[in-house]
This record gives C-alpha cells, sequence and structure tokens, in this order.
C-alpha cells in the first residue's frame, strides 16, 4: 500500500446523498402533518467563526425543508435570559430541535445550557442523557460530529468488529462520543490526550485512526499503517489561506487505504448529521418512530 495513494472518502459527496434523502422524509411528512420540522438555532455574540457555523446550518435547512427559526443575542445576554429562551423553546411544540451554537461568551456556562435543553430536542446530541443512552448502548440523538465519522466509515464497508481503532483527542465533543459510537460497531478502541505517552506507537497500531486532537500536523504520514483508514477531524487555517487537518494528508495518502480530504470531509457530515437528528426528533414529536 505503501506506494500507492489512498481512497478519498468524499464527505461532500456522501453528505449531498443523505441529504437529498432528509429532504424527501421531510417533505413527506410535511405533507402528511401539516407542518414542517422545526430547528431553533441560538447564536450569543459575534464569534466570526460561529456566524459561518449558522449561515451553512441555516442553508442546510432550508435545502432540505426544515424551518430554521434563528434567534441572535448580543454578547452580553445573561445566562438567565438564554435559559428562558430556552425554556420557551422546550415548550414550543413547532420547534423540534434545539441548537446553542459553542463557544458562548465566558460569563456562560455551556454545561449549565446544555443541560438545559430537553434531550428530546437537543440535535446536538450534548446532553447527558444522550451521551448516557449512548454508554447504554441505547442510542437515542447522538453527537453530530462522530456520528458523521460512522457513516464515513460505513463507505469504506470494512466490518469494524474486532478492529483496532485509535482515537487522538478525548473532547466531549469528538474524542468521548467518537469512543462509544466505536464500542458500539464493535471495535477495539484506544484513545490517546494529551497525557498519553509515545503516541506514535499507538497510530502505527492502528487499523483505524479518528485524528480529532486540533493541532496541526500532529499526526505523521509515516506513521501510518499501510491500508488504514484515516478520518481528520481537525481543521486548521494556514498562513496561505489553505485548510489543512491534524494528519499530514500528503504524506499519509502514500500510506493509508482510506483518508479524508480537509476540507471536504468530516465538515459537510457534521452538519447533515445535525439535519438528520433534527427530523428523528421531528418524527418520534409526531409519533412517527
Amino acid at each position: 500500500m505503501d506506494s500507492t495513494t489512498a481512497k478519498i472518502l468524499d464527505g461532500k459527496a456522501l453528505a449531498a446523498r443523505m441529504r437529498e434523502q432528509i429532504r424527501l422524509e421531510a417533505a413527506e411528512l410535511t405533507q402528511k402533518h401539516g407542518r414542517a420540522p422545526g430547528l431553533a438555532v441560538i447564536l450569543v455574540g459575534d464569534d466570526p467563526a460561529s456566524h459561518v457555523y449558522v449561515k451553512n446550518k441555516k442553508s442546510g435547512c432550508e435545502k432540505t425543508g426544515i424551518h430554521s427559526i434563528s434567534h441572535e443575542l448580543p454578547a452580553e445576554t445573561t445566562q438567565q435570559h438564554l435559559l428562558g429562551l430556552i425554556s420557551e423553546l422546550n415548550q414550543d411544540p413547532k420547534v423540534d430541535g434545539i441548537l446553542v451554537q459553542l463557544p458562548v461568551p465566558a460569563h456562560i456556562n455551556p454545561e449549565t445550557i446544555i443541560e438545559a435543553i430537553d434531550p428530546g430536542k437537543d440535535v446536538d446530541g450534548f446532553h447527558p442523557y444522550n451521551v448516557g443512552r449512548l454508554t447504554a448502548r441505547k442510542p437515542a440523538l447522538r453527537s453530530c460530529t462522530p456520528y458523521g465519522c460512522m457513516k464515513l466509515l460505513e463507505e469504506t464497508g470494512l466490518d469494524l468488529h474486532g478492529k483496532e481503532c485509535v482515537i487522538v483527542g478525548a473532547s466531549n465533543i469528538v474524542g468521548r462520543p467518537m469512543a462509544l459510537e466505536l464500542l458500539l460497531a464493535g471495535a477495539t478502541v484506544t484513545v490517546c490526550h494529551r497525557f498519553t505517552r509515545n503516541l506514535q506507537a499507538h497510530i502505527e497500531r492502528a487499523e483505524i485512526i479518528i485524528a480529532a486532537a486540533g493541532k496541526q500536523g500532529l499526526i505523521k504520514g509515516e506513521w501510518i499503517r499501510p491500508g488504514a483508514v484515516v478520518i481528520d477531524v481537525g481543521i486548521h487555517r494556514r498562513e496561505d489561506g489553505s485548510l489543512t487537518g491534524d494528519v499530514e494528508f500528503e504524506s499519509a495518502s502514500q500510506h493509508a487505504g482510506w483518508i479524508t480530504p480537509v476540507p471536504g470531509g468530516v465538515g459537510p457530515m457534521t452538519i447533515t448529521m445535525l439535519l438528520a437528528n433534527t427530523l428523528q426528533a421531528f418524527r418520534k414529536h409526531l409519533g412517527e418512530s
């Protein structure tokens, strides 16, 4: 495998196929029940990256027939005011999903906010109830990025049972729920983090690598086991304006069997799984699932 280039796991193409399916299902349910799925998106403050993410989420909603309700609040919004808004949305029968764009300003506790969302409307999949359901092997609404990574892994056609999977990064948003997703799929899972000794040795034995450390070029291409699957969650902007990930793509693609590009790999899948979660929540609220 060393002399050949890896197959590209095209997240953009997979996302497009999945979004078309979501659009068809949403249209059918909207016609049947007289209302579209509703997603409330809350943005607090003026973080430029957050504005881009919210814009992309709104665009995804429009194209799939999901009604997007936007709440853009000033940075000085109090935690109490935000909790009040979430409480109103929890009670609103036309709202199926609630998303609070992170990060929130420093005076607001993100854990308090996440836990205030009705777990049945937690389309980000961050609520402890939903993470707990995944832990108990009875998933409800699942964290979007790990769920998207699992869909990308399905594209390889590989049976994950017993596969040596190494996750680099142990965040609540990606690393930890990713470990639970892979365990659910029957994989053997190692989670590496900032206290891990000899990261290279872990990477070298991995059949599947999920890179989610948030450190540009942390994983060297020559570490990749021949034929391994590499899913790169990282996204960083170089000085020339181009984007790159946590993995050295050019050299890694000479060893890997499959690899995700940055951009165009995991990113499109994250928003797609948010839309899928909103449709799932809609179905449940209508008694369809």
